[in-house]
């Protein structure tokens, strides 16, 4: 009977939604809902941090929930995947033809972005995220969108710290409530005799763009949608079109053959989405093959480097790669690299034997 009783009471608040002024009797159906069952559907995460659970989750805790449950979709730095949102970047293009709405340049608070992921996230599977994982979530955004460090730890306590840049430009509507239709009658007076469409939506940024990169221009691009960064390659394929099966000979000899499939493997993983291990093959960063050994900011076709990368004066060989791969901005402070780093030292091993696997020895 339980299904039948929760109809009744489905269609009882119906009734008192939908009802108009016409309709004074109650409809007789069902019951008043009870407190817990009301607070079972009182969820709602709000600007003043009410509603928020217990609980603590950090940017790194964030980052590995992120890539197992989110980047399938919103890609690993949160640049977007195809036609999913883009969540990072966008800063300065919200005058612009193609503006780039993300947490950190249109969002105005920060409880939306918890209360929508403890809503409707992961897509499939809503509901199915642990509070502290929802805080990692939300503090590795955060970071994406440069707003806090690599070290932050985001908790009840101090959510309501936290103020997302376009916050100021939002301004709470202080009209007088209007009368619904079903409290007033329509104006049906002195209408217009036709219709007529005087504008049309010119650009409104659904459509991807050939070459990945909206015409917002670069600051557009830096959070738009990535068609290459979107694009992975297989890990054979990339194999034998990066390192060639000569330059794999010749270097074979100086190299661990199992670190470097290890290394292969988290590179495509962690690195991938920005970076290609083919020569020539630029994405959202320089394509890495070949670059252990040069300065940095040097590779030929890639002039997006940022001012503290081009002023380094670093040279690409493993102490230097092992610590900007453990954190990058502790090395660069201003790089464009928006990458946590990788913590384990094993990790980063294979990916510098990696690296030195694609570069040619003769």
């Amino acid at each position: 009977m339980s299904k039948y009783r929760n109809l009744l009471l489905g269609f009882a608040i119906a009734g008192t939604l939908c009802g108009t002024t016409a309709q004074a009797e109650p409809l007789g159906l069902g019951r008043e809902a009870l407190p817990e069952e009301v607070a079972a559907w009182n969820t709602d995460i709000r600007p003043d941090g009410q509603g928020l659970p217990e609980g603590s989750g950090s940017v790194l805790q964030g980052e590995e929930v992120f890539a197992d449950q989110c980047a399938v979709c919103h890609g690993d730095f949160a640049e977007g995947v195809d036609r999913w949102p883009v969540l990072a970047g966008g800063h300065g293009t919200l005058k612009s033809r193609n503006p780039v709405k993300t947490i950190g340049s249109y969002w105005p608070y920060l409880s939306t972005a918890y209360d929508y992921i403890e809503r409707a996230m992961p897509f499939g599977n809503a509901r199915s995220l642990s509070s502290d994982e929802i805080y990692g979530i939300v503090a590795y955004l955060l970071y994406m969108n440069d707003l806090v460090d690599d070290e932050f730890v985001l908790s009840k306590e101090n959510f309501t710290e936290i103020h997302l840049p376009n916050e100021a430009n939002f301004v709470a509507d202080d009209r007088p409530d209007t009368p619904t239709m079903a409290q007033a009658e329509p104006c049906m007076t002195n209408c217009k005799e036709s219709v007529e469409i005087t504008a049309r939506a010119q650009v409104i940024d659904v459509t991807p763009e050939d070459a990945g990169i909206p015409e917002g221009g670069e600051d557009a691009a830096e959070g738009g949608y990535d068609q290459a960064a979107a694009e992975t390659a297989d890990p054979e394929s990339a194999a034998e079109s990066a390192t060639g099966d000569d330059q794999v000979a010749s270097a074979a000899p100086a190299l661990d053959a199992g670190l470097v499939e290890e290394g292969q493997g988290i590179f495509k993983k962690k690195c991938g989405s920005c970076h290609s291990a083919d020569e020539g093959k630029h994405k959202i960063g320089p394509s890495l093959h070949a670059v252990y050994g040069q300065t940095a900011a040097s590779v030929d076709g890639f002039t997006k480097y940022s001012k503290d990368m081009k002023s380094a004066e670093l040279m690409w060989d493993a102490e230097t790669l092992d610590q900007f791969l453990t954190k990058p901005k502790s090395l660069v402070k201003r790089t464009r690299m928006s990458f946590v780093g990788l913590k384990k030292d094993g990790d980063r091993a294979a990916v510098i034997e990696y690296l030195k696997s694609l570069t040619p020895t003769n």
